[in-house]
């Protein structure tokens, strides 16, 4: 059995699912979307974060690297990308966690004895489990083996997914999965090319293939202003979601927390003046779904 990559996990969660859960946040991701929260979970292996807002100038860590992939040319340091073979050393003597590891690796013995720790809250609460990330179903045979252990013991299970993934994975995690939270962003297929890195046909055919075989799924839509909350993509999946038999759907406000992240992973963030959708625009993106016969609910940020 593989070990897996997870880069957080997250107690006392309160909206990845009922109940109070814990959130697992597994590392690799298929899309790259503009406005990614966790840029941190798109490339499969650990990272190395920097936070200059935290660095003190204190160079504890040019003696941790091996491959002298560190320099400090103006009192921060610079890591050479190509030199670095993320040993992470560096993580390890930084005082104030200004360099920082993102991800670590993980059995399967390691995270269900970490996970059954907080049985009494789901207990309590009718809460559980939830995967998210990155995409939970990139680590397959992994995840797979982590729910089933759970289901054993009678936890309740989520996956957070995009639906961008083969099939035969989404089957493979079927019986273990009590709910499915499942993304829809963009319906148009150069649109979603643009935006998100995929063309959007696999996440559908996934969707009205769970629906099918009688899957327990949520869809969320994250609101982004100006990509996808135009009236026709509203239409286009108010259609869609009324074709494959009306499941619940929840609309999440946009957010710009993953541009202080990807700072951090020293990459460009594409939307950086973007602003979190107003009430009154997500009242009426949520009215407009209803007119297809959706049950919506609507987390507004202002």
């Amino acid at each position: 059995m593989a070990d897996g990559i997870i880069f957080n996990l997250q107690r006392f969660s309160l909206h990845d699912g009922p109940g109070i859960r814990t959130t697992v946040f597994m590392k690799g991701c298929p899309l790259h979307c503009w406005w990614c929260h966790n840029p941190e979970s798109i490339d499969p292996y650990p990272q190395l974060l920097f936070a200059p807002w935290k660095c003190i100038g204190c160079r504890s860590c040019l003696p941790g690297c091996p491959e002298g992939a560190i320099s400090i040319p103006e009192d921060k340091p610079v890591i050479d990308p190509v030199r670095c073979r993320r040993c992470f050393s560096c993580a390890e003597r930084c005082p104030t966690e200004a360099l920082e590891k993102a991800g670590r690796q993980v059995t399967v013995d390691e995270l269900f004895a970490e996970l059954s720790r907080d049985r009494v809250f789901f207990e309590e609460s009718g809460g559980g489990v939830t995967f998210s990330g990155g995409e939970p179903l990139l680590q397959v045979e992994f995840l797979a083996r982590i729910m089933e252990l759970l289901k054993g013991e009678n936890i309740h299970t989520v996956i957070d997914t995009s639906g961008q993934a083969a099939w035969k994975s989404v089957e493979k995690v079927l019986p273990w999965t009590d709910l499915f939270l499942y993304d829809i962003k963009i319906l148009d297929t150069e649109k979603s090319r643009k935006y998100t890195g995929v063309s959007g046909e696999l996440i559908r055919n996934n969707l009205e293939r769970l629906l099918a075989a009688g899957a327990n799924l949520r869809v969320r839509i994250p609101v982004i202003p100006s990509i996808n909350d135009t009236p026709e993509n509203i239409a286009a999946i108010g259609r869609l979601l009324s074709f494959c038999g009306n499941p619940q759907v929840e609309l999440l406000s946009y957010h710009s927390l993953g541009e202080s992240k990807a700072e951090r992973l020293g990459k460009e963030y594409r939307l950086p003046d973007l602003k979190a959708p107003s009430k009154d625009k997500m009242m009426e993106i949520a009215a407009g779904l209803k007119k297809y016969g959706l049950t919506v609910t609507c987390e507004v940020d202002q």
